[in-house]
Order: C-alpha cells, then structure tokens, then sequence
C-alpha cells in the first residue's frame, strides 16, 4: 500500500524558518502532481503549493514569495521550504500526491504534521 509520511512540522517563532519533507513509500511505479495543503482550525482546507512531475509549481496566494516546494523524484520525496513565517500560516498540513501503485493511480494523502508559528 502505498503511503505518504510528513515531517518537519514544529513550533517556530514569526519571521522563522521551517522545511517539511513528505516521504512515498510502497511500491511505486511513478507519481504524478504532488502539493501540500494546509487547513487551520476552523478554517476549510487550501492549497499551499503544488508541483508537477515535470517540475511546473503552483503557489497559494498567501505564500508567494516565501515558500518554496520541491521535489526529488529519485527519493519520491517532496519538500516544502518555508521562510517568513506568520502566525497566520499556523496549521496542520498534508501532502498529496497522484500517486501509480500495484492498484493503479491513487490521490494520497498524509497523516498531517502541525506548523506552530508564535508572534
């Protein structure tokens, strides 16, 4: 079964740093798009970033300029880079990915890991 894991959430203060990985693991034959999405208490889930399997990006609006998604196709790992943080990108997020396995293509998705920011 195939299956995303998400790491590098924590508690950080406003204006600090943090990079999230979201590892594949499984048999994988390929993946297709990949993103992370965020959702805040109370609030409805939104896209952060996405990404291509050719490397194309996607940004939400609120983080342009700050965040940076990433892939390595080799790792079938995908990471988020975040810098500037604000006490408004507090949230848990997921990983997601288009994902071909011995069942054929699946959207999965990760458990979630929480991003703390304090102002």
């Amino acid at each position: 079964q195939v299956q995303l894991v998400e790491s590098g959430g924590g508690l950080v203060q406003a204006g600090g740093s943090l990079r999230l990985s979201c590892a594949a693991s499984g048999i994988i034959f390929s993946i297709n798009g990949m993103g992370w999405y965020r959702q805040a208490p109370g609030k409805q889930l939104e896209l952060v970033a996405a990404v291509t399997s050719g490397g194309s990006t996607t940004y939400g609006e609120s983080v342009k300029g700050r965040f940076t998604i990433s892939r390595d196709n080799a790792k079938n790992t995908l990471y988020l880079q975040m810098y500037s943080l604000k006490a408004e990108d507090t949230a848990v997020y997921y990983c997601n990915g288009d994902i071909a396995g011995p069942g054929g293509w699946e959207d999965v998705w990760g458990q979630g890991t929480q991003v703390t920011v304090s102002s």
